[in-house]
């Protein structure tokens, strides 16, 4: 049983394509991302990767998307892939969503419900978006959600700021990587 999980969302090739202020936090997130995983690991606690995809017709994809011919994380293209130097295992498991939810139409209910973790832990991007509708969803579940804030951005600062004050505290703790990883050496004392 897993007391902790780590649900890492969208640190896809596309988005930091697109957007200049997430690659210019590329190198940071990564790097942040990266020891909180080797940190799980270590303490044989799961780390969950979910990624958005596309078909290449939009027939899956969001109204705005199908209505403005949108062509973004489509299957096939390396758009929809992870960032090549996240430290992504074969051992992880990797969650495909429709939606900003990584809970909408995927089978992540189902993968926590077996692992039965005490709490979930939320990184990635885009804060504002999908981060914040999966840590709602992750709430709305019961779950005691952290969001590790050394592993969060978003294109738009204005509401990655607006969301952390929402999420923190009724919803979510907000806590850095230092106190993760305290929680996650709390598991061998």
């Amino acid at each position: 049983m897993a007391k902790i999980t780590l649900l890492i969302i969208d640190m896809l090739n596309d988005f930091f394509r697109q957007h200049a202020q997430l690659a210019e936090q590329r190198s940071r997130i990564v790097a942040s991302i990266n020891a909180l995983t080797v940190a799980f690991r270590h303490h044989d606690q799961p780390v969950l990767w979910v990624r958005q995809e596309f078909a290449p017709d939009l027939h899956d994809a969001f109204l705005e998307m199908r209505k403005h011919d949108l062509h973004l994380t489509i299957a096939g293209t390396d758009g929809c892939e992870l960032l090549p130097e996240l430290d992504q295992r074969s051992s992880d498991k990797i969650i495909v969503k429709k939606r900003y939810s990584a809970f909408f139409g995927t089978d992540l209910e189902a993968i926590l419900q077996e692992a039965r973790p005490e709490v979930l832990v939320v990184a990635g991007i885009n804060t504002h978006a999908c981060v914040r509708t999966t840590v709602i969803d992750a709430y709305e579940r019961d779950y005691e959600v952290v969001v590790a804030t050394d592993c969060i951005a978003s294109y738009d600062e204005a509401h990655h700021d607006m969301t952390k004050r929402y999420l923190d505290g009724a919803i979510a703790r907000l806590l850095p990587n230092r106190e993760i990883i305290k929680m996650l050496e709390s598991l061998s004392g």
